[in-house]
C-alpha cells in the first residue's frame, strides 16, 4: 500500500528564491540553523505560510469576508497570492 499523497496545489508551489532573489524553504532553514534557531525546511514552511495567513486575515477583514480555515489554507499555499504579497511588498 502506498503511502497518501499531501496537500497538493493546484497552481503549483510558489518559490521566491528564482523570480525576487529570495531563499528556499532549505535555503532559509539552514540560515537560521546557522544563527542558532534549530529549524527544518518543513519548519520554514510552516512559519513562511503562518505569516501570510495573517496577512491574508487582514485583507479579509478590510474586505468583509468571512472565511472558512481550510480556504484560508489554500489562499495562502497559492503561489499566485505569495506572489502577489512578494509584489507589494518590493514596490515599498
Amino acid at each position: 500500500m502506498s503511502m497518501p499523497k499531501g496537500f497538493k496545489s493546484k497552481t503549483g508551489y510558489a518559490t521566491a528564491s528564482a523570480t525576487y532573489n529570495g531563499m528556499g524553504y532549505r535555503e532559509i532553514a539552514e540560515e537560521m540553523t546557522k544563527q542558532g534557531f534549530k529549524m527544518n525546511h518543513s519548519t520554514a514552511r510552516n512559519v513562511f505560510l503562518s505569516s501570510m495567513k495573517k496577512i491574508a486575515k487582514e485583507v479579509c477583514i478590510v474586505h468583509g469576508e468571512e472565511i472558512s480555515s481550510h480556504d484560508m489554507y489554500r489562499i495562502v499555499a497559492d503561489p499566485r497570492f505569495q506572489s502577489g504579497i512578494c509584489e507589494i511588498l518590493s514596490e515599498m
